[in-house]
């Protein structure tokens, strides 16, 4: 029997590869794993490194448990690259596969009843569809007893020990509780230390079966990869960092990855490399489904040199020949870190793996750290609005409640969902009454982790011994040793030496001011419920224009002038000479450009004939003085300032949700009588000074308050945005 099965699954893998010599051959973990899913339909947990081939196993399983009657693969996988990579595979080894996610949203009630009727061997589901109540009640269930193997592909993402936490895969608890007996199980991950392991074990029950006495099978495998040659190379700036790119560039192997922290930078990074004649192409999760499928068709085709990308292309990407991965900064774990340089070098025999950090990495990695799990206060604020509610809460009807960026609102709610606190339904979230303990020990272990984390980055970028034995200690693998072929253990392969042109050219692109900042257009929903009657469209006659910033506090070029001045506890003062008079660049690119007030277009505005202030409470000296600036050197008048009103100084702004804070800028201001005078009297639009603009709401009712009191028109001109 065994022999056969072995016969058979190394067929199935033949035709996997595109094999017609038949000597494609499992290894051996490889078969064990399919073995322990196939023969003795247990449970097991694979931990090995990319490219291994954790996915053979499941497809070669799949087959040979259909052969045998068996009901379709169910994976569970968390992006569209990878269901889109595991698709193409399936289909060479004669497997069909269709998927459930996003993006084709108009094609799942076809694919639900081509799975009802047992045309469909792998049906490939985000983790997100488990926690939507039309699937999680009438899909799910119909799934787990028809399912004949359950895969959890890259599964540390199920452990909030881990660096990519995602708690919709905590839903996969309830599946395999309904998964009949003798269901296999497999869970798959290249990126796990001991701990995530454990965890990821115990949350998806890995155990063994009820009647049998063995536990699950864990096949944790040496995570060398012997073609990934590791090197750091520290740069004195963002300009350096770019223009070694444009010098070295096309001298590294084949195609690749260039890695960056923020969207901004991406952006920058890829215009920049195509401005110096590179074939490259951004990648981020702003970017749109179909520019997405574009890039990765010309990455895979070699018709780009680089996809310049965000951690969006950070899991299941397979290109089998990638020459190299350059980090534009450094990721915050070591964890992340090796999980995306191991996208490089799987069939290539030398692949260049490259970190240049950068002086903002650390504010970046601040930035994500403050969207952890929120405070038992906001949490016990949410679970109480859901209590005292007569029907289900939307999400935006929440955010106008809870002083919570939507994002982390919905991270919290999926997480009280996984823990009986609150259930989702049709029309939003409802409290269950079940009893919650926050578990502050844990989230702040969780936290203190994440810090661990970043101070290993920190100490692998300075180490002077091996940087794969370092990586592999961080993973625990007890079989790291010396590579051989990293820096620190063959010698420096690259220099930090860039050529003057290359250096000019960066500096000018990344000292090119100027962002456009897009008005607000609607109201936030549910305000009306915490007493602000404002709702649905704002009137265009009360809708500032499109206005600008300076730059972006992500930007790898701007970003690094600006943050020091909006740091936490930063002095407030006049603003720096350099700053304005990249203001006046902005302005001068902005009159000239398209829809600006000298480019002729019509409907364009008028120029802007007075500068209007906002008052602060932290950095007023700030504001005042580049108002005055942009005044003089506009030889506009400065018209006046846009007070806080009588007794409604705000405390806090929150920074959280757009219906928190306007719920706090709503009434806070006021136009005096002598700044309507001045209004009225102005033949044209003015330009309204601020110094940063983050979701908009400030601009958009001070705006509002202006052209109510008289103003031709209003032009936001604002120091920085964070987005």
């Amino acid at each position: 029997m065994s022999e056969n099965l072995r016969t058979a699954a190394d067929a199935v893998l033949g035709r996997l590869v595109g094999d017609a010599t038949g000597s494609a051959r499992l290894r051996e973990d490889q078969w064990r794993a399919i073995e322990a899913l196939v023969a003795q339909r247990r449970r097991a947990l694979v931990v090995q490194r990319t490219g291994w081939g954790k996915s053979a196993v499941y497809f070669v399983a799949t087959a040979l448990l259909r052969e045998r009657g068996s009901g379709p693969t169910v994976i569970v996988s968390p992006l569209l690259a990878l269901m889109r990579n595991q698709i193409e595979a399936a289909e060479r080894a004669g497997i069909r596969a269709r998927t459930i996610n996003s993006a084709n949203t108009e094609e799942w009630d076809a694919v639900q009843a081509e799975v009802a009727a047992g045309m469909v061997d792998v049906l490939l589901v985000s983790p997100e569809r488990l926690s939507n109540p039309d699937f999680r009640d009438d899909v799910l269930p119909k799934l787990a007893a028809t399912t004949g193997l359950l895969v959890v592909d890259e599964a540390h993402c199920i452990s909030d020990w881990g660096h990519d936490f995602r708690p919709d895969y905590r839903r996969l608890r309830t599946m395999l509780a309904e998964l009949p007996p003798g269901t296999p199980v497999l869970a798959t991950t290249a990126t796990a230390n001991a701990r995530v392991t454990a965890d990821v074990a115990e949350q998806l029950g890995t155990g063994g079966l009820p009647d049998r006495d063995e536990g699950a099978l864990v096949l944790r495998g040496p995570l060398d990869r012997e073609s990934l040659a590791l090197a750091v190379l520290e740069l004195p700036d963002a300009a350096h960092r770019l223009a070694w790119l444009a010098d070295n560039l096309q001298a590294l192997p084949g195609s690749g990855i260039i890695y960056t922290l923020a969207v901004a930078a991406a952006e920058e990074v890829a215009a920049f490399l195509r401005q110096r004649g590179y074939r490259v192409a951004s990648y981020s999760g702003k970017t749109e489904d179909a520019d997405r499928r574009t890039a990765e068709a010309d990455l895979l085709a070699n018709r780009v040199k680089a996809l310049v990308a965000t951690s969006a292309l950070g899991m299941g990407f397979d290109k089998q020949d990638l020459g190299f991965v350059v980090h534009v900064g450094s990721p915050s774990s070591p964890i992340a870190y090796y999980q995306q340089v191991g996208r490089a070098g799987r069939g290539v025999d030398h692949a260049e793996v490259l970190l240049l950090p950068g002086r903002e990495d650390e504010a970046i990695w601040r930035y994500f750290a403050s969207l952890a799990f929120p405070g038992e206060e906001q949490v016990r604020r949410t679970l109480q609005v859901l209590a005292d509610a007569d029907r289900p809460v939307s999400l935006p009807a929440l955010e106008a409640r809870v002083d919570l960026r939507r994002s982390r609102l919905e991270t919290m709610l999926k997480v009280l969902d996984v823990d009986g606190a609150v259930r989702r339904v049709r029309g939003g979230w409802t409290a269950t009454g079940q009893r919650w303990m926050y578990d502050a020990e844990r989230y702040a272990w969780v936290a203190r982790q994440r810090e661990a984390e970043q101070q290993a980055m920190r100490d692998y970028a300075a180490t002077t011994g091996c940087r794969m034995e370092y990586l592999r200690r961080q993973l625990d693998d007890e079989a790291a040793e010396p590579c051989g072929r990293c820096d620190n253990c063959a010698g420096a392969r690259f220099t930090g030496g860039v050529s003057a042109e290359a250096l000019d050219a960066a500096r000018a692109a990344l000292g090119r001011p100027g962002v456009q900042l897009e008005p607000r257009r609607m109201w936030p929903t549910g305000m009306p419920a915490v007493g602000v009657e404002l709702k649905g469209r704002i009137p265009a006659s009360e809708q500032a224009l499109t206005g600008r910033a300076l730059g972006r506090l992500s930007d790898i070029g701007w970003g690094n002038r600006l943050r020091p001045m909006f740091a936490e506890g930063a002095l407030d003062g006049p603003v720096p000479a350099d700053a304005v008079d990249a203001v006046v660049r902005v302005l001068a690119d902005w009159a000239r450009g398209p829809g600006g007030w000298a480019s002729g277009d019509p409907g364009a505005p008028a120029r802007p004939v007075g500068v209007v202030t906002v008052d602060s409470r932290t950095r007023p000296q700030l504001i005042e003085s580049l108002g005055a600036r942009i005044a003089e050197v506009g030889r506009m008048p400065l018209l006046g300032r846009v007070r806080y009103a009588e007794g409604r100084v705000p405390e806090r702004i929150p920074r959280s949700n757009s219906a928190q804070r306007l719920r706090v800028l709503h009434g806070a201001f006021a136009v005096s009588p002598e700044l309507a005078a001045e209004l009225a009297r102005a033949a044209g639009p003015v330009l309204l000074v601020d110094d940063f603009s983050d979701t908009g709401w400030t601009l958009a009712v001070v705006a509002r308050l202006l052209l109510r009191s008289g103003a031709r028109g209003v032009l936001p001109l604002v120091l920085a945005t964070q987005g």
